[in-house]
């Protein structure tokens, strides 16, 4: 049986969904299928950080973390602002959040061989 996820409060989810949300979910799902990119949001789970600090930690140029966050951008994952000279990223939001950290546990069962719970 598959229970509806909870809404926010004071929100109700649609009970189908539109083209539009799809595709949005499709964008978010082909962004994460990339390592790198999966290490810069996972750097930015808990907090704002830099080019070079992202580069650093995801094992890659700065370059190339700058052209990962670019598609993470458009792609509405994350968000910058700007400090100076520097843009520091972070998450979009809660709900980037909770997608990375149940793939990412979900991925960790299938590793582990860690029984699957509801």
């Amino acid at each position: 049986m598959v229970r509806p996820l909870p809404a926010p409060e004071g929100q109700a989810h649609p009970a189908s969904l539109s083209e539009a949300q799809v595709r949005a979910a499709v964008v978010s799902f082909s962004l994460l299928a990339d390592p790198t990119r999966v290490r810069i949001l996972w750097a930015l789970r808990d907090e704002e950080l830099d080019v070079t600090s992202l580069a650093d930690r995801a094992g890659c140029r700065p370059t190339v973390a700058s052209q990962h966050l670019a598609k993470l951008r458009l792609g509405g994952l994350v968000e910058a602002t700007r400090e100076g000279r520097r843009m520091r990223y972070r998450l979009r939001g809660g709900h980037v959040r909770a997608l990375l950290t149940e793939a990412l546990f979900q991925a960790d069962h299938q590793v582990s061989g860690a029984a699957v719970h509801e």
